[in-house]
């Protein structure tokens, strides 16, 4: 058990599948309360009931996107736990397809979602993460934020800002005793892409899938090292610096990437579709 975590209280937003599921467990382990957030009871109920002979979990069935709802997360997680410590803003919604194609809608939620939650989320937890003394927040964004992404402009848009905020704020906390950073993994083998794969960008998948887990270790390392931001895996995030600074050179090389995201993308089709037979 690392005692860096021990009695602390953490929140994670879309705590009950995918990386927030898997942050929750990695964080029960460490013996830190937990809040999880997530729009499905039944999903949360679930997670909690497999964490909670591990420690003290509340669950709070909400959407992120809701101002009131958020403030009254805060007042209940401090109310019940005492203090809070570490944010986790890690829901995210995502249409594909270009967005022309996208109801006007789902665009509007994408970004409310994936940037305005967060933003308004971190604002909240400040006042709780100075009061108890200093604390944490780290937002989980994506490659897609690094380099614009033909078929997710608006998620594209909606991570940059996630990951330009990041970066602000921790400018404006750097002598707050409050640590802020992103994670920003590229393709998670989650529900998230899986469950749709057939409308992920074949660009996508010309990068290294890594797991929920991995992205869950990414956190808690974030939490105590004194990095802003790590992406997953480190080669992409150098190519994502590269095509962002150069975009003709992105442009020349997209070709070749989507070419091998679409053998990428072809062999897991196959392999869901034998699972399901």
């Amino acid at each position: 058990m690392d005692d860096n975590f021990k009695d602390k209280t953490v929140i994670i937003t879309g705590g009950s599948l995918g990386v927030g599921a898997a942050a929750a467990a990695r964080f029960a382990d460490a013996g830190a309360n937990l809040v999880l957030v997530a729009r499905s009871k039944k999903n949360l109920e679930r997670m909690a009931e497999k964490l909670r002979p591990k420690t003290r979990v509340e669950t709070i069935s909400m959407d992120v996107t809701d101002t009131a709802a958020c403030v009254n997360l805060f007042k209940k997680a401090a109310f019940e736990f005492g203090g809070i410590h570490i944010l986790v803003n890690n829901a995210g919604f995502h249409e594909r397809g270009p967005a022309e194609n996208i109801a006007t809608d789902d665009l509007g939620k994408i970004v409310d979602v994936n940037l305005k939650a967060p933003i308004i989320l971190s604002r909240l937890a400040i006042p709780y993460l100075r009061k108890s003394g200093g604390g944490v927040i780290i937002n989980v964004g994506s490659l897609a934020g690094r380099t614009p992404v033909p078929g997710a402009a608006t998620y594209s848009a909606s991570k940059a800002g996630l990951r330009a905020f990041t970066l602000s704020l921790a400018e404006e906390l750097r002598d707050a005793k409050i640590k802020v950073a992103v994670v920003s993994p590229g393709p998670i083998d989650t529900g998230f892409i899986m469950s749709n794969i057939e409308n992920v960008t074949d660009l996508t998948f010309s990068q290294p899938i890594c797991t929920a887990d991995e992205v869950a270790d990414e956190i808690m390392k974030l939490c105590l090292n004194d990095k802003r931001e790590r992406s997953m895996p480190p080669i992409s995030g150098f190519l994502t610096t590269i095509t962002y600074l150069f975009p003709g050179f992105g442009r020349m090389m997209r070709p070749l990437l989507e070419c091998r995201g679409r053998r990428v993308k072809r062999k897991l089709i196959a392999q869901k579709r034998a699972a399901q037979e």
